[in-house]
């Protein structure tokens, strides 16, 4: 009996037989269930942070990465001033076209006044006069450049014709060149939303990688770039700002004119003036001053002040006088860094410049051996 009752019993199945054997159609459904749930508890256990998580990058990691996109937005804002530089020219030389293209419409008007009244008198005194087939013709330039024109009417005619073809010629040359810079213009203007474009792109995702860090962080990676007392990091406003900085200023103390008494001439000494004036103002990108500046906005200005008009990139500006080896500097040439020519700064001695760095620091005063030297000028 007890053989008879075991030989009816189901044996038993382990507990991880319905997740790895075979079974009923019930049972493949419950195994099925169990496989998705173990899976979603290994998706929440990554997900509430008991997996393994992606490791935080350490200040030093992300000091690298938000000087990598300074300079990249360095490199950007530069092309962003030629492009600008460009768009102004292009302005001004359509407004200059377009006033002389009226100019001349205006006298080829007048001709053609003239023109019409002899003909009028021609025709009332019999025949059709040349000029008269001159006004009337679909295309008056063809029919000027027919020579025999001139043979067929009288002197003062003559002239007038002459006149009239010469000033023809000469507004549609002005009108082409007008069109040419128009367009020149607008692919300009183009270039300049792109490049703006990139600037505030990457001055974004510096900022967030910033923001990332404590306070104290950034005022410790501040101190490992080599802010000069003038001016900490952090300390001038941000790319938009407009204000003074951190209210630390040079001007004109035993420093300032020690430097300026080591300058090449009067012009860079005055130059090197401006530019312990300006220490504390705001980096702000694209901006020449007075209330901030970029890199080659500022020794734009600084130059400006001692009287030498300097172009307004970093990479024209390098061409602005000879070049100048890095053991013969002195107090007002530039020096630039970085094997683009991306950014740029004024010498003022003993090894150290001014410039204006990147958003959130303020001009100040730096070592040069701070970033790749490439090359110095001093402007003549």
């Amino acid at each position: 009996m007890t053989a008879t009752v075991a030989s009816h019993r189901k044996p038993r199945q382990h507990p991880l037989a319905a997740l790895t054997g075979g079974g009923s159609r019930s049972a493949r459904t419950a195994r099925t269930a169990a496989t998705l749930a173990l899976a979603g508890a290994a998706t929440a256990a990554g997900l509430d942070g008991t997996g393994q998580a992606a490791p935080q990058p350490t200040p030093a990691q992300v000091k690298g990465r938000v000087d990598a996109l300074y300079q990249e937005a360095e490199v950007a804002t530069q092309s962003y001033n030629g492009a600008k530089e460009a768009a102004e020219r292009a302005r001004e030389e359509l407004s200059r076209l377009q006033d002389e293209a009226a100019r001349r419409t205006e006298k080829l008007n007048a001709s053609r006044t003239e023109l019409g009244t002899m003909a009028a008198s021609q025709y009332r005194a019999g025949g059709i006069d040349p000029t008269v087939r001159l006004l009337l013709s679909a295309d008056p330039q063809r029919y000027l450049d027919g020579a025999a024109v001139l043979q067929r009417t009288g002197s003062h005619q003559a002239t007038a014709v002459a006149g009239y073809a010469r000033r023809l010629g000469s507004v549609r040359q002005i009108q082409r060149r007008a069109e040419d810079t128009a367009e020149r213009l607008a692919d300009t203007e183009a270039a300049l939303k792109k490049h703006r474009v990139t600037v505030v792109h990457k001055l974004g995702a510096a900022e967030q990688l910033l923001s990332r860090l404590t306070a104290e962080q950034r005022q410790r990676m501040a101190g490992r770039s080599g802010a000069h007392a003038h001016g900490g990091a952090g300390q001038g406003r941000a790319h938009h700002g407009t204000g003074h900085g951190d209210g630390l200023r040079g001007g004109t103390g035993p420093e300032a004119a020690a430097a300026a008494a080591r300058a090449a001439d009067p012009r860079a000494a005055r130059a090197v003036a401006f530019a312990y004036a300006a220490l504390g103002k705001p980096y702000v990108w694209g901006a020449t001053g007075p209330s901030g500046f970029d890199c080659s906005g500022l020794t734009q200005a600084a130059w400006k002040a001692g009287g030498v008009a300097l172009p307004r990139t970093t990479y024209t500006q390098i061409s602005s006088g000879p070049r100048v080896d890095r053991s013969q500097l002195a107090p007002g040439d530039l020096v630039f860094f970085y094997s683009g020519i991306s950014h740029v700064g004024l010498y003022v001695g003993d090894g150290k410049m001014i410039h204006a760095p990147h958003p959130g620091a303020p001009v100040r005063i730096a070592p040069i051996d701070q970033m790749p030297f490439a090359a110095a000028t001093r402007p003549a």
